[in-house]
């Protein structure tokens, strides 16, 4: 694949038809450049063209803010923000819902005004419009699968049907979890946990999510985020079920059953 940057479609004078915000995880966690790749093959194969910010893109401040830092928050948005209004950019996709969702509710107030989706809004669309084919069966055929809602996607901005209609696509059996939708429980990464140590307690927050996807049976566990993907991963991994149970973002799972 040949991705273009931002900077590149300018030099030619052009615009891409979305600017991909690839996101921190997304770049350089190894787990999460998996992802990345997945649904940048997503957007090519779907004749999407789209462009990324490659070194212009900076982490958009959400676990600085979270964590109580205002100033490095403001600072990084205002970076991120000069350089989108420089590019004009209007409409952007995202496979991370702390990014969507800091770009989408944030951003406004510091003068950052953008068209913002999440990844399985847009796969959502794509399916429906007939872009992504969809081999029928596939790999995930019958398979019972459950889904993680992560909380910047499904609490914090109402997603919960997109995600689910994408899986439908796969002809698995969709499997709820007993806390999912408006009650699902966190990863246990969200709020800046993930860089923090762990506090007192007799039980890890992703260890208690994972117990409750293993409980419903599903073999295999469809997450949107890259911190739900680590910690429901780590989960397993604790629990010695990686053998049996795997843990996908979505785009992995599409990638794998659609027509190329």
């Amino acid at each position: 694949m040949q991705i273009k940057t931002m900077a590149q479609f300018a030099t030619e004078n052009k615009e891409p038809e979305i600017l991909f915000w690839v996101g921190c995880a997304g770049s350089f966690d190894d787990r999460a450049q998996k992802v990345t790749r997945a649904f940048a093959e997503i957007l090519t194969t779907a004749g999407i063209e789209f462009a990324v910010l490659g070194d212009e893109e900076a982490c958009t401040g959400d676990p600085a803010r979270r964590a109580g830092n205002e100033f490095l928050y403001q600072m990084t948005a205002l970076q991120n923000i000069e350089v989108l209004n420089m590019y004009g950019v209007k409409k952007m996709v995202t496979a991370c819902p702390h990014c969507f969702n800091t770009i989408k509710n944030e951003y406004p107030a510091l003068g950052g005004h953008y068209e913002i989706v999440h990844h399985t809004q847009l796969l959502q669309q794509l399916i429906d419009d007939g872009r992504i084919k969809m081999t029928g069966g596939g790999e995930f055929k019958g398979k019972r699968i459950t889904y993680h809602d992560s909380c910047y996607l499904g609490r914090a901005n109402g997603v919960y049907e997109a995600p689910r209609e994408v899986l439908e696509s796969l002809d698995g059996q969709l499997v709820e979890m007993k806390r999912s939708k408006t009650n699902g429980l966190c990863c246990g990464a969200g709020g800046a946990q993930m860089w923090k140590e762990d506090e007192n307690g007799d039980k890890r927050i992703n260890v208690e999510r994972t117990d409750e996807a293993l409980e419903t049976g599903a073999e295999i566990i469809a997450v949107n985020c890259p911190f739900c993907l680590t910690m429901m991963t780590d989960g397993v991994t604790g629990k010695e079920k990686q053998d049996s149970v795997m843990v996908y973002d979505l785009s992995e799972m599409i990638v794998r059953g659609m027509v190329k």
